[in-house]
């Protein structure tokens, strides 16, 4: 029986492979591929050459010019979830109170290096249909090759990869708040970022160089949280930990009790 058992798993192999291609048998992983390494002393070489909207060479440093940046890792004609994560940056720009191109710059960066100017305004345009008309100014997008594509995003540790079956990139939707030396200060995670973990985001990225005392005030009344990406109130942190400290104080004093009462019948016994 086991005999038949692996002639039959030997044929149906040798038919998947027939069908679909040896390196089928091996498929692509978009969870294993994609991703965000949040590695300490991480940062997007500032001077690379990209080409912006227009077909100007620029530097993100040139574009920065000492603000914060909002980086949002783009295909610019990507066919799934880069216009709705480009349309949920706008909103939140929009949302909070900073002045893009006077408080921080926006940045649409194509990863895809076959991609033209001519593609990166698509990202350019949709970004402007849908913030107020002052944060036009500070809006960017950008296309490059593909070494020194690859270079800044593996220098902020964001990872993506080709899919030959499907003709597509698989990634994740993120934004990279980055200091204006280019290191990732915040991520914020999934499509629709909230206006105020951008503002935080943007506070905390700016180092005191952006926002007044209450903005500075309010951060300390939050904590980022790495794993999603967002800002919770200090309060909620401390009730949490106070909760498991009270589990932990009600599990220990019961445990106590049952051992005095056991130690008690010994006694009597």
């Amino acid at each position: 029986m086991r005999i038949w058992l692996l002639v039959v798993a030997a044929a149906s192999l040798a038919l998947a492979g027939a069908a679909y291609g040896a390196d089928d048998l091996h498929a692509f992983d978009p969870f294993r591929v994609a991703g965000i390494d949040r590695t300490p002393g991480a940062d997007f070489p500032m001077n690379l050459p990209f080409r912006d909207a227009s077909g100007r060479t620029v530097t993100l440093a040139g574009i920065a010019r000492g603000k914060p940046i909002v980086l949002v890792p783009v295909q610019h004609h990507c066919p799934n979830i880069c216009g709705f994560t480009l349309n949920g940056v706008a909103r939140a720009v929009a949302g909070q109170g900073f002045v893009a191109g006077r408080d921080f710059e926006v940045v649409a960066f194509g990863f895809d290096p076959r991609e033209k100017p001519a593609d990166a305004a698509v990202s350019a345009a949709r970004l402007r249909k849908l913030i107020p008309a002052k944060d036009a100014d500070g809006v960017h997008a950008l296309v490059g090759s593909a070494a020194d594509v690859a270079a800044a995003m593996r220098g902020i540790g964001y990872r993506y990869g080709w899919d030959p079956r499907i003709g597509q990139y698989a990634h994740v939707a993120a934004v990279a708040v980055l200091t204006p030396d280019g290191r990732p200060a915040r991520w914020l995670y999934g499509v629709q970022p909230q206006g105020d973990d951008l503002k935080l985001a943007l506070v905390d990225a700016g180092r005191g160089k952006i926002g007044n005392l209450g903005d500075q005030l309010l951060l300390l009344c939050y904590h980022y949280d790495p794993q999603s990406g967002r800002y919770d109130p200090l309060i909620w942190i401390v009730l949490r930990i106070g909760g498991v400290a009270t589990v932990a104080a009600l599990g220990g004093l019961i445990l106590f009790m049952v051992l005095r009462e056991r130690k008690a019948g010994r006694a009597s016994a």
